[in-house]
């Protein structure tokens, strides 16, 4: 099973800075839609039931944007199993000419629904999403 997900995004008015282009706020919800989809579409039912995800750290490079209308491709994947209750999720979003415009690493945290605390990521929760290199 491959751990790589994507979503095709387009720019609408309301994702438009004073620039004309995307705002920065606006990729950082991109991401946050592409990783839901991502855990939506690969975790079983359960465990989608039990457990929730939450953002402990984004760093983003920004070497390009769209205007409105113009679409990317965001793909995301993890590059590592889990660490605790943590793990990296890495997205890169390519313009129309398949060049990598944005670039991102996260790190999300599991959090258990019922205590509304972290908890470690069980290896049958990590599995879908691998394989994960060294």
């Amino acid at each position: 099973m491959s751990n790589r997900h994507s979503l095709t995004l387009t720019a609408l008015p309301e994702h438009i800075d004073v620039m004309g282009h995307v705002n920065n706020a606006v990729w950082v919800q991109w991401m946050e839609a592409l990783a839901t989809s991502h855990w939506e579409s690969a975790a079983l039912p359960e465990h989608q039931s039990k457990y929730v995800w939450v953002v402990t750290r984004h760093e983003i490079d920004y070497r390009g944007n769209i205007s409105e209308g113009e679409s990317v491709t965001a793909e995301t994947f993890i590059p590592k199993g889990p660490t605790g209750a943590r793990f990296d999720r890495c997205v890169e979003f390519r313009n129309s000419a398949g060049k990598v415009i944005v670039s991102a690493r996260s790190t999300w945290a599991m959090i258990d629904r019922e205590t509304g605390r972290l908890c470690r990521v069980p290896p049958e929760v990590a599995a879908p999403f691998g394989p994960f290199s060294a």
